[in-house]
């Protein structure tokens, strides 16, 4: 039997009743198992978007995908590709959802959810209220820096909703996040230092520029200007052959100026605490 019209996701129920798949060829094809129930053909690639796609296809009326799954339609990076699929759900909904799926009960109102190629997904508003309330504040602080980024979040709206806020789910870890978001943040790991030093007591500046005798040096992910420190994670992209070159001449020009430069990898951020008081020992250095 061919296989016809099988490409994104599906129901795998829905294909076999419908004669486009026998359930041995569903086995058998290399599809992949999206959220129970849903597949994906061999070619999609296997990330946090698809697995939003997926459990749209099982989503009852009045939900929507929220939190930091709907963030990225707003701008931040999508969750990674095993992170639980966030749901919401008023309370008139009953709806536990698959295994890999994470549902919050809470009110949603038609006016909070937008339709995005098929996909609901809440406002961005919406989004930034949840995703506040639900992640660690460092994940949530970085997904808000890149939706106030990227233009789709309004940060005064948010601080209004923050205010009024009395008695809302969440609110005390709202107005904790809400006051650390930054626009000038470029990276999500950027993000997460910058939060867990200004939580720790200490204030870095974003996206510095290095001057010297008014000639741009560099420009920095984070700076302690007074102690002249700069704080650069190195992403993958880092490792290109250009750009690490550029990089490395970078750096040299901030060092020969008088600068410090802490670098840091995705090894170093596992312990986001050991960078602080690496920045810490490094400050106390300072003449």
């Amino acid at each position: 039997m061919p296989i016809r019209d099988l490409t994104g996701v599906f129901i795998g129920s829905h294909a076999i009743s419908e004669g486009v798949i026998t359930r041995k060829q569903l086995r058998e094809r290399g599809f992949r198992r999206v959220v129970q129930g849903v597949y994906a053909d061999p070619g999609s690639p296997f990330d946090h978007r698809l697995r939003c796609r997926g459990v749209a296809l099982l989503l009852p009326e009045g939900t929507a995908i929220g939190g930091h799954s709907a963030a990225a339609w707003h701008g931040a990076a999508f969750a990674a590709p095993n992170d639980p699929v966030t749901v919401l759900r008023p309370p008139d909904v009953e709806w536990k959802g698959p295994r890999g799926t994470k549902v919050h009960r809470t009110p949603l109102s038609p006016a909070e959810v937008e339709d995005r190629d098929g996909v609901p997904v809440t406002s961005a508003l919406r989004t930034a209220w949840d995703v506040a309330a639900l992640e660690p504040v460092g994940t949530a602080v970085a997904a808000l820096d890149a939706m106030a980024r990227a233009g789709s979040l309004d940060l005064g709206a948010l601080r209004r909703l923050t205010e009024a806020g009395f008695g809302r789910w969440g609110v005390t870890r709202v107005r904790r996040a809400v006051p650390l978001i930054d626009p000038r943040a470029e990276s999500a790991p950027e993000s997460r230092v910058r939060v867990a030093c200004v939580l720790a007591g200490l204030s870095p500046v974003p996206q510095f520029e290095v001057l010297a005798d008014g000639a741009l040096l560099g420009r920095v992910d984070l700076a302690f200007p007074g102690a002249r420190l700069a704080i650069e994670y190195e992403g993958a992209y880092h490792f290109a052959e250009t750009q690490i070159v550029r990089d490395d001449e970078r750096i040299a020009r901030l060092v020969a100026a008088g600068w410090r430069v802490i670098r840091l990898s995705a090894a170093d951020l596992r312990d986001v605490a050991g960078v602080v008081q690496r920045i810490r020992s490094e400050l106390a250095r300072t003449p």
